[in-house]
């Protein structure tokens, strides 16, 4: 197994150690031969910032290659879908069994979403921290 998430990209701007690279970000059944005919594959851009790079040694434009631990990439799923789902359904149960009411039960599931999905964007300069990317 692959111990680096890889990702070419091409560098959008340099301010110094900050350098900001725009990703392809594809499905796995984006590189399909058949993909153009089918609804599945999807493709996105992405702009990925890169901390503690030497912004000399890149120019705008320029095709890099950006990398991340497997350990970085876990962290970042555990953050933005692990947690969220064990909570959402934490909250489910628990209140459905308060209340014997689903809709209130789901509703109470959901609204349990926002305070997390909001304290995680009031952490986010303590999560970028562990979460970096490197550019080889």
């Amino acid at each position: 197994m692959n111990s680096e998430i890889r990702h070419s990209g091409i560098v959008e701007s340099i301010e110094g150690s900050h350098v900001r690279v725009r990703i392809l970000q594809t499905s796995a059944c984006a590189a399909c031969k058949v993909a153009g005919h089918c609804n599945a594959s999807e493709a996105k851009e992405k702009l990925v910032d890169v901390y503690g790079a030497d912004g000399s040694l890149f120019r705008k434009g320029q095709a890099v290659v950006v990398t991340a631990s497997r350990r970085v990439a876990n962290k970042a799923l555990l953050l933005g879908f692990g947690l969220p789902f064990l909570l959402l359904i934490a909250v489910l149960v628990l209140v459905l069994r308060l209340t014997g009411h689903e809709g209130v039960a789901a509703l109470s599931a959901l609204g349990a979403l926002v305070p997390y999905y909001l304290l995680l964007w009031l952490c986010r300069e303590k999560v970028s921290q562990g979460v970096q990317f490197q550019i080889e």
